[in-house]
């Protein structure tokens, strides 16, 4: 019976040795960049596999000392392995990581080199048992979950990109490179100019100027190097505290005079901002105008009135002595049907007139001077196709220290498959500009 036992013990041992699988020997020289022999150690990992003889390999870790350089490990083969089998080895040196890389180990009778098993991070390497050599890949964008979507999120590049500039969205939501003078300012539209004033000529600036004059408690006249303008651009500043002008000072052409009871005392530091014209810049100072909105409209076949267009004016935007030009076109499709199209100021129509069938579109200009009475005078001219020439005049009184909408209406004068589109409306602001 013993001997039987004996017997059996053997038999399995000799099964087990038999399911080990077929190893592969990677031995190499490692060396550093300098020439010198790679000193330090390997951590070798794996996720669970199945080998080409079915074996079934755990997800496990080997750490292997490397000293002198010599490199000696024996492992299962992965590239008849299950699909996507590999070894992700770690290289660190004096307890510091170094680099890592892939491999994919091939059956092989001889010792292979660490140049016969790397592969590039990112390939897929295949198995699928038997004796299939090594097989890669790239990774297709396809093939990862997701990711199609999030590159087609990710901004483009334009035809205008370029290193070193500013960096602008340009219509098709692509990545640009700002155009201009490497001292110009980017707009929000993506448009430069020169900064400062919208584009145009720049003013020029006088920064903590000191006005000559004695400060000696009992001067009150001081003076600037250069005018003022506008006078209102000017700030001055007694101890650093901002003076209020007209309370304790009035400004004369360039020449500061305080009020008594501010007059600066010995030991006080003054100092002035201002703008100023330039004889080589006149145009430095003036304000540039503004076009506030500037798109195309709706259409519409209906005959109810239809709102095909809008453009508010914020509240705050307007001030006395500022002017609004407002521009727009519509244009008539079809000769069945007149139509008939209206401009609104602040909810209030200000011009409406009925245009004949045989117009093929319809034009005009309408003009508001805000007053300092809080109403507007305005003026208008319109004409069609062949609709006469109109001119017309009047007065508003919306609130235009709240926002205010421009309207733009229109409606067919009977039912009809004719439609009537408002092309393009332009509103431009023109600012209050005192030039003394």
């Amino acid at each position: 019976m013993l001997s039987f036992r004996r017997s059996a013990m053997f038999l399995v041992a000799a099964t087990m040795i038999e399911a080990q699988p077929a190893l592969t020997t990677i031995q190499d020289i490692l060396y550093r960049a300098n020439g010198t022999r790679f000193n330090g150690e390997i951590f070798i990992n794996w996720n669970a596999f199945v080998a080409g003889d079915t074996s079934e390999i755990a997800t496990a870790q080997v750490k292997l000392p490397i000293v002198n350089g010599v490199l000696h490990v024996q492992l299962v083969p992965t590239t008849t392995a299950s699909a996507g089998a590999n070894y992700h080895v770690v290289y660190n040196s004096e307890g510091q990581f170094q680099f890592s890389q892939v491999w994919a180990v091939p059956p092989s009778s001889v010792p292979l080199r660490v140049a016969d098993v790397v592969v590039s991070t990112g390939t897929v390497v295949g198995g699928g048992g038997g004796s299939s050599p090594i097989t890669t890949s790239p990774v297709q964008i396809s093939d990862v979950v997701g990711l199609t979507n999030a590159l087609a999120n990710v901004p483009q590049k334009g035809i205008g990109f370029a290193l070193g500039r500013a960096a602008v969205i340009n219509s098709s939501g692509q990545i640009d490179g700002a155009s201009g003078n490497p001292g110009d300012c980017v707009m929000v539209d993506g448009n430069s100019g020169p900064c400062g004033g919208g584009g145009g000529i720049l003013p020029s600036f006088a920064d903590s100027e000191t006005p000559s004059g004695a400060i000696n408690g009992l001067n009150t006249s001081f003076g600037l190097l250069a005018t003022p303008s506008p006078s209102t651009s000017l700030n001055v500043y007694l101890n650093g505290l901002r003076m209020d002008p007209g309370v304790d000072y009035t400004v004369s052409g360039s020449t500061i005079n305080f009020a008594t009871a501010s007059t600066p005392q010995p030991g006080d530091l003054l100092l002035a901002n201002y703008r100023y014209s330039n004889p080589l810049n006149p145009l430095g100072t003036l304000t540039p105008t503004q076009v506030v909105c500037s798109t195309v409209g709706n259409t519409t076949s209906g005959t109810s009135s239809a709102t095909l267009g809008t453009c508010t004016l914020p509240a705050g935007l307007l001030f006395a002595g500022d002017r609004i030009e407002i521009r727009y076109q519509y244009s008539h499709q079809g000769t069945a049907m007149g139509f008939t199209p209206q401009v609104a100021w602040g909810g209030v129509p200000i011009l409406s007139r009925t245009v004949t069938a045989a117009d093929t579109g319809f034009a005009g200009i309408l003009d508001f001077a805000i007053g300092g009475s809080g109403t507007q005078q305005w003026s208008g001219q319109s004409w069609g196709s062949s609709l006469a020439f109109a001119a017309a005049l009047g007065a508003a009184s919306a609130n235009t220290t709240l926002s205010l909408t421009i309207s733009f209406l229109g409606q067919m004068s009977g039912s009809t498959s004719d439609t009537l589109t408002l092309s393009n409306f332009t509103v431009v602001r023109y600012p209050a500009q005192v030039n003394p």
